[in-house]
C-alpha cells in the first residue's frame, strides 16, 4: 500500500501525486509498487525493498542523492495463543524533494502522524521529521518496556501458586522480547550517533533540543531493557528453584502417606499367612488385638512424620 501525504497550509492532506515537500508511506507494498516509486523517485529499487527484510540491521547510508536510514521498531506478533513483541526494520529515505518510508506493516509510530497527534509535524521540514520518528520510535519502546514489565509481575503473582511450567514459558518469551529490544535499541543509537556526524542531514537549531531528547530517550530504553532482563532472569531462576522444591515437597508427601498406608497392609499380611503360627492368631479377640495394634503403630508414625514436617 501506498499513501502520499503533504502538509498544507498546516494540514496533513493526502495527495495523488508526488510532488516536493511529500511523505511517501509505503506499508508493506508489492513489487509493481516498489518499482513505480523507484522510478518516479529515481531511488534504487534495492534500497526500496531493504526495509521489507526482517532481518535487515539498522544502519545509516548515505548516497548521491538521497541518504537511507533503517532503525528497528517495536511490534506485537501473534501466534500459538500467545503475545511476542519483537522488533522489525523501519526504513526512511530523504532526498531533497521528499521523505518515504517503507515498512512491512501499520505501525502506531507513524500512525501518531496520520492522527495528529504530534505537534509542530510538517512533511516538508524533513530533518525534524526524522527525528520525531525517532523520538516516537523511543516512547513506544519505552511503552512496551513498561507492559513488560506489568506482564511479568502478573506471571509473578500466578507463579506464587503454580506448579506447572506454563509461567515459565511465558516469562521466557518476554526475556526473548527485553533481548530483541536490547539488540534493537543499542543498533539505533549507532545510527543516532553516526546522524550526528553526516553532513547529509541539515541540523537546524531549533532542532537541536530535540535531537538531544531522542539520543535521551533511547538511552533511557537501553536501560530499562537491561534492567528488566535482569530482573526476569532473577526472577525465573528463583521461581525454577521454587517449582523443583515444590515438586520435591509433593513426592514427599506422597511418600510418608504410602509408607503410612502399608503399615496396616504389611502386618494384615502377616496374620494372613496360616503356615507359621503368629501370637495372638488363636484368641476370640485375635481381629481386634490385630485391628487396634495396626491403628496403634499407623497414630504412631504419623505423629513421628508430623514431628519431622513430612506432613
Amino acid at each position: 500500500m501506498i499513501e502520499i501525504f503533504k502538509t498544507v497550509e498546516g494540514v496533513l492532506q493526502t495527495m495523488d501525486e508526488i510532488s516536493e515537500g511529500c511523505w511517501i508511506a509505503m506499508t508493506n507494498p508489492l513489487a509493481t509498487e516498489l518499482l513505480d516509486i523507484s522510478e518516479r523517485t529515481k531511488i534504487d529499487i534495492n534500497h526500496l525493498r531493504a526495509p521489507l527484510d526482517e532481518e535487515e540491521r539498522a544502519r545509516i547510508e548515505v548516497e548521491d542523492e538521497y541518504t537511507i536510514i533503517v532503525v528497528d521498531i517495536p511490534t506485537l506478533e501473534k501466534g500459538h495463543g500467545k503475545d511476542r513483541y519483537v522488533t522489525i526494520p523501519l526504513g526512511i529515505i530523504v532526498s531533497k524533494d521528499y521523505l518515504i518510508t517503507v515498512c512491512l506493516e501499520e505501525t502506531p509510530i507513524l500512525k501518531y502522524f496520520l492522527d495528529g497527534r504530534v505537534r509542530d509535524f510538517y512533511t516538508y521540514k524533513k530533518t525534524r521529521f526524522i527525528l520525531q520518528i525517532l523520538y516516537r520510535n523511543a516512547s513506544t519502546f519505552l511503552q512496551n518496556l513498561r507492559t513488560i514489565d506489568r506482564k511479568s509481575d502478573e506471571i509473578e503473582r500466578k507463579l506464587h501458586i503454580s506448579t506447572q511450567n506454563s509461567e515459565l514459558i511465558d516469562l521466557l518469551e518476554l526475556e526473548k522480547s527485553l533481548v530483541y529490544f536490547t539488540t534493537s535499541l543499542r543498533s539505533n543509537e549507532v545510527v543516532l550517533e553516526k546522524m550526528l556526524k553526516i553532513d547529509s542531514i541539515k541540523r537546524y537549531p531549533e532542532d537541536e533540543d530535540l535531537l538531544e531528547d531522542v539520543i535521551i530517550e533511547n538511552k533511557q530504553a537501553i536501560e530499562m531493557a537491561n534492567i528488566y532482563s535482569g530482573i526476569l532472569s532473577g526472577t525465573m531462576d528463583a521461581f525454577a528453584s521454587i517449582i523443583s522444591n515444590n515438586q520435591n515437597l509433593v513426592m514427599k508427601f506422597l511418600a510418608a502417606i504410602t509408607i503410612v498406608l502399608s503399615i496396616p497392609t504389611m502386618i494384615a499380611s502377616f496374620y494372613g499367612m496360616n503356615f507359621v503360627k503368629i501370637p495372638g492368631g488363636d484368641t476370640p479377640y485375635g481381629f481386634i488385638i490385630v485391628t487396634v495394634g495396626a491403628l496403634v503403630i499407623t497414630v504412631i508414625t504419623v505423629l513421628i512424620f508430623r514431628k519431622k514436617k513430612l506432613f
